[in-house]
């Protein structure tokens, strides 16, 4: 018999943390942000002003699969709406269901929700993906329980794909210009003093590592107060005394996990550049980089990533994911570019979620919909 168990506070999600894990190693293109420490420590910092609704998919009392949702309050043009969604609130790329089976998952996720409570005014599920591998599964599912959903692109990352060549034949599909500035910028660092490249990804606690080298990331923080980002306002840079509490806790348990990536390039003895990121099963997600406004010309922060993706190639990594953003060097360093997608659900009689809606067609009206296929999710076998 299957069934959906709800959970709004930590104390009830407790039970569920073995299970939460195992069905994070099941999920396809799952990272750290998919794990119960990971979902625990944003909760802890970040969920006094959104409602849990975690939703736990059991078959005969087993735990299947795992939807982590959460409604918060986000202002509109017009007013302020409800919106159900995902937790990830843009620190990563990609989010979904827990499971070797979404489909199921994701079908039964909204029969529960259909049938409880509306405490929400639209439903907006962004960062999913829609590889060949996914099926439409969040679409479908939308469909499938009644409601039309609306998907729409939300992102587009730059990627660098290890396992389609090595790093000569990488190094030599750059341009030459490109080529010429990282061996110049190289030298030119040589001068001024030893060259140090600095990697660390420890092994998980359990394996007898978990070690979070705090001395390393201060290093990034304090890069990252001379870099650009100290004087942004937006509250995402790695210094910004809104985020570096949860990011330090955040630091802790991807170091116990053996889920933490972080390089630094040190001159003289003096961290320049800094590239700080989480990894799992060969793919590294560039959380945040950057350099030294001093240091700029010198181009310390071409020389770290040139130096990081040699060191991934020797490694055996398979993806590193350089974040959104069409910079320069992202750029000329990829190798393949992806998209997420957002899947959007605005019901009739909430005025709220409308106003909403009538909003982004109007933004919307030129770009080409794309359609979601009606054939119906999986529902699972009771």
């Amino acid at each position: 018999m299957a069934d959906i168990v709800e959970i709004n506070d930590l104390n009830q999600l407790q039970t569920y943390e073995s299970a939460w894990n195992a069905l994070a190693l099941q999920t396809p293109r799952a990272s750290f942000f998919h794990t119960y420490n990971w979902f625990v420590t944003f909760w802890k910092h970040f969920g006094e002003n959104r409602r849990m609704r975690v939703l736990i998919v059991r078959s005969d009392e087993t735990v299947i699969g795992i939807v982590p949702l959460c409604v918060v309050e986000e202002s509109h043009r017009l007013n302020k709406v409800r919106v159900l969604t995902y937790p990830l609130h843009d620190w990563g790329m990609w989010f979904g269901p827990l499971g070797p089976n979404p489909s199921a998952t994701m079908f039964m996720a909204f029969q529960h929700i259909r049938s409880t409570r509306r405490d929400w005014d639209m439903i907006d599920l962004r960062w999913s993906s829609v590889d060949p591998h996914d099926h439409e599964v969040t679409g479908r599912a939308m469909s499938a329980v009644g409601w039309k959903p609306q998907r729409h692109l939300y992102q587009q990352t730059s990627l660098i794909r290890f396992a389609k060549t090595n790093w000569e034949t990488y190094l030599n599909s750059l341009s030459k210009k490109w080529r010429h500035e990282i061996r110049r910028q190289t030298r030119n660092l040589e001068k001024l003093g030893e060259l140090e490249f600095v990697r660390h990804r420890p092994l998980a606690a359990v394996a007898g590592d978990g070690n979070p080298r705090w001395d390393l990331f201060e290093e990034c923080v304090d890069v990252s107060r001379r870099s650009w980002q100290a004087s942004a306002d937006n509250g995402n840079t790695i210094c910004h005394t809104e985020v570096l509490p949860f990011l330090r806790d955040c630091h802790a348990e991807a170091a116990q996990l053996g889920m933490l990536d972080l390089a630094i390039l040190r001159v003289g003895g003096k961290a320049l550049a800094f590239q700080y990121n989480y990894h799992h099963q060969g793919e590294v997600f560039g959380l945040r980089m950057g350099y030294d406004r001093a240091a700029r010309e010198l181009g310390v922060g071409k020389v770290l990533l040139a130096r990081f993706i040699e060191d991934s190639f020797e490694r055996g990594d398979r993806v590193l994911d350089l974040g959104i953003g069409e910079f320069d060097f992202k750029v000329r360093f990829r190798t393949d570019v992806e998209k997420s997608y957002r899947y959007s659900y605005y019901p009739w009689n909430a005025w709220r979620s409308q106003s909403v809606r009538m909003s982004q067609w109007l933004r919307q009206q030129f770009v080409a919909e794309e359609p979601i296929p009606a054939k119906p999710a999986l529902a699972v076998q009771g």
